[in-house]
């Protein structure tokens, strides 16, 4: 089974919540839209084009860490693009407080998964029970 570096699994978390919070202090629905336009080429790219990994990768230690399996990262980032999506959705609609809204689960998601626990794994796994 491949693996991914949980320190780059929290580099893009930690992207992911640095820019939500920055959309939302200064009012920002375009840089939501960016937000979807890095977590959909990352997770076409297998994670190896995700902007804020490609960022931090020279400043991160990764041997001998922990890692996280390649699946359940893929499973997240597409949680992740999904709720973006219907950010983006609701906002290119004039619905801006839907889009804050659908934007603030996801800096919920990624804000506990930077904390500790990870929402989409507990989905990932609960799914994989029940329907495998």
């Amino acid at each position: 089974m491949k693996e991914i570096p949980m320190a780059y699994v929290k580099a893009n978390q930690t992207g992911i919540v640095v820019g939500v919070l920055l959309a939302f202090a200064f009012q920002l629905p375009w840089l939501v839209a960016l937000l979807w336009a890095i977590q959909v080429v990352g997770l076409i790219g297998g994670g190896k084009w995700n902007l804020f990994v490609t960022i931090s990768k020279p400043f991160l230690l990764t041997k001998g860490k922990e890692t996280q399996a390649t699946e359940l990262t893929k499973f997240n980032n597409a949680l992740a693009v999904i709720f973006l999506t219907f950010s983006v959705a609701a906002f290119a609609l004039g619905w801006n407080i839907a889009g804050y809204i659908f934007t603030g689960f996801l800096l919920l998601a990624a804000g506990a998964a930077l904390l500790g626990y990870c929402i989409g794994c507990t989905i990932y796994y609960q799914y994989k029970i029940r329907f495998r």
